[in-house]
């Protein structure tokens, strides 16, 4: 097996653990709306998560472990994507917020900023600010 299939898999791993995180997203309040349907398969593909793999982490997605990206860019960029399937059906509930911290905890956000982090996501995504302006805000915020 080559390096670059082991960075692949590896790669693979922390998609697909991204990915769950979302679905858990979208399944806390029971439902999963069509704006939330729309965006998890958006995302599916843009990680490259198989039929056979959305159908398992969807049944399942607490199986599949968070598996942070090791740069900090890429995980301002995850905690993007849960923001906005956070905001999908254009409601916040305290139950999304409360596994975002746990997930953006997992993503390596300091445990004394990450309510600060997260409440600022979730605001700069209502505000319907693009990935760039995301990254520069949520860079500020977390600055230590």
């Amino acid at each position: 097996m080559s390096i670059s299939d082991l960075y692949s898999s590896g790669k693979h791993k922390q998609e697909i653990g991204h990915f769950a995180s979302v679905v858990k997203i979208a399944k806390v309040d029971g439902i999963i709306t069509d704006d939330e349907q729309k965006l998890l398969d958006r995302t599916a593909k843009r990680l490259n998560i198989s039929e056979t793999e959305y159908k398992e982490i969807l049944k399942n997605p607490d199986a599949f472990p968070v598996n942070p990206p090791i740069g900090y860019d890429e995980s301002i960029e995850r905690l993007y994507r849960l923001t906005k399937m956070i905001y999908a059906d254009k409601d916040v509930s305290k139950d999304e917020v409360v596994i975002m911290r746990k997930i953006a905890t997992a993503l390596s956000i300091p445990v004394d900023n990450v309510e600060k982090v997260c409440d600022e996501a979730i605001h700069l995504v209502m505000n319907d600010n693009d990935l760039d302006d995301f990254t520069a805000a949520i860079k500020k915020v977390n600055a230590v």
